[in-house]
C-alpha cells in the first residue's frame, strides 16, 4: 500500500470540501449579510487554501483523485438534504471547512510538513471567521445600517441623561454609547443596564465605552475601545465573541495598527476641532478618505461634525457619524439628532464603503 498516494487522495477530497465550503460562506457574507469585510476575509482563506494546493502540486492531487472508487459517495443522511435557514447553510459549511482543514493537516503530515502547517493555520482562521460571520454577522449588518451614533455623557446633558438618550433615539440615533469615564463601577453598570432596556425597547444598538466587562454584564451589543484601552482580541475575550468591538484612531499609523487587530468597525477623528474633546491633532476628512481606501470595515467619523459639514464627512467615506455635544447639549435633542443623522445629506450621500 502506497501511504503517500493514500494521503494525497484524502487531501484532495478535503481540498475540494474546503473549496466548496468557502464558496458557500463567501456567498452568505456577500449576499445575505452584505458584509464586504467578511467576504474579503473569506477570500484570504481561499488564498491560504490555494497555497496548500500549490505546495502539494495541483496536478499531483488531481492524479490521486478516484471518484469511481469512493465507497462513500452515495451515502447521505436525511440531515444533509435539508436546511432550515441561510444561517443553517453557513453553519454547516463552517463545520465542513474545519473538518476538511483538520483532514488536510493530519494527512499532510505524511507527504508535506509545510502543507500540514498551512492547513493548521487555515483551521484556526476558520474558527475566528465563524465567530465573525455566525455570531456577529447579524449585529454587523445592523451596525452598517446606522447613520447616527450618539455618545451620552451625563455631565453634558441639560436634562436627565436617560431622557436625553431616548430623545436622541427618537431623532434617528441607531446606536447609543454610554460614555462615563468617572463613575464608580456599580453605578456605571446600573446605568448600562438602564440604557440596555431603553435601546432594546426601541430596537437600537447599545455601546459601552472602554469597559468590556460592563458590556458583557449589561448585555450590550458593542464595546468601544480607545487607544489606551485593551487590545481588541483581549476585549473580545472578556465581552464575548458575540459582541462587536470598535476602536478609536486619530492618525493613519494608529488606523493601520488597529486594523491589524481585526475590530468590527473603526472610528476616525476628530474630523474637525471639537470643544467636547479638544486634541492637538485634527485628522480631518482627508485622513478618513485614505482610511476608506484601505478597508471595507464600517468607519465612524467623529469630532466636530455638524449638519453643515456632514456632507464632506460622508463624501470622504464615513459609514456613519458620531456625535456627543452636537446632540445631547441641544435644547431640542430630537431635532438636533434628526438634523445630523437623518438629514437628506446622511441618507443620500453615497460612498464606496459598506
Amino acid at each position: 500500500m502506497d501511504a503517500d498516494a493514500d494521503a494525497l487522495r484524502v487531501i484532495d477530497v478535503n481540498v475540494n470540501r474546503a473549496r466548496e465550503a468557502l464558496r458557500v460562506i463567501e456567498d452568505y457574507a456577500r449576499f445575505v449579510l452584505d458584509d464586504a469585510d467578511a467576504a474579503a476575509a473569506v477570500k484570504h482563506c481561499r488564498h491560504a487554501l490555494r497555497e496548500i494546493i500549490d505546495g502539494l502540486g495541483a496536478d499531483r492531487l488531481l492524479a490521486a483523485r478516484d471518484i469511481a472508487g469512493d465507497v462513500g459517495r452515495e451515502l447521505k443522511t436525511p440531515a444533509e438534504l435539508t436546511r432550515d435557514s441561510s444561517e443553517g447553510v453557513v453553519r454547516a459549511a463552517f463545520a465542513r471547512l474545519s473538518e476538511a482543514a483538520r483532514g488536510m493537516g493530519e494527512y499532510g503530515k505524511i507527504v508535506a510538513e509545510t502543507a500540514a502547517a498551512r492547513a493548521e493555520t487555515l483551521r484556526y482562521r476558520t474558527y475566528e471567521l465563524e465567530q465573525r460571520i455566525v455570531l456577529r454577522g447579524t449585529l454587523r449588518r445592523r451596525f452598517r445600517a446606522v447613520r447616527l451614533y450618539v455618545l451620552v455623557t451625563e455631565g453634558l446633558c441639560r436634562r436627565p441623561w436617560l431622557e436625553v438618550a431616548e430623545a436622541a433615539i427618537r431623532g434617528g440615533a441607531g446606536c447609543v454609547q454610554l460614555r462615563e469615564k468617572d463613575l464608580a463601577d456599580r453605578e456605571r453598570l446600573r446605568r448600562a443596564r438602564e440604557l440596555r432596556e431603553l435601546t432594546a425597547r426601541h430596537g437600537v444598538l447599545l455601546a459601552i465605552n472602554d469597559r468590556p466587562d460592563i458590556a458583557r454584564l449589561a448585555r450590550a451589543d458593542i464595546v468601544h475601545l480607545g487607544q489606551e484601552d485593551l487590545p481588541v482580541r483581549e476585549a473580545r475575550h472578556i465581552a464575548g465573541a458575540h459582541v462587536l468591538v470598535g476602536k478609536s484612531t486619530h492618525t493613519l499609523a494608529q488606523f493601520e495598527a488597529a486594523l491589524a487587530e481585526e475590530p468590527d468597525y473603526l472610528a476616525v477623528g476628530p474630523m474637525f476641532p471639537s470643544d467636547t474633546k479638544p486634541q492637538d491633532h485634527v485628522a480631518g476628512p482627508q485622513t478618513l478618505a485614505v482610511a476608506r481606501a484601505r478597508t471595507e470595515l464600517p468607519l465612524v467619523a467623529i469630532g466636530g461634525i455638524t449638519p453643515e459639514n456632514a456632507a464632506a464627512v460622508f463624501a470622504a467615506g464615513a459609514s456613519c457619524v458620531a456625535a456627543c455635544a452636537a446632540v445631547i447639549v441641544a435644547d431640542d435633542v430630537t431635532a438636533a439628532a434628526r438634523a445630523l443623522g437623518t438629514s437628506d445629506v446622511a441618507r443620500t450621500t453615497e460612498h464606496t464603503g459598506p
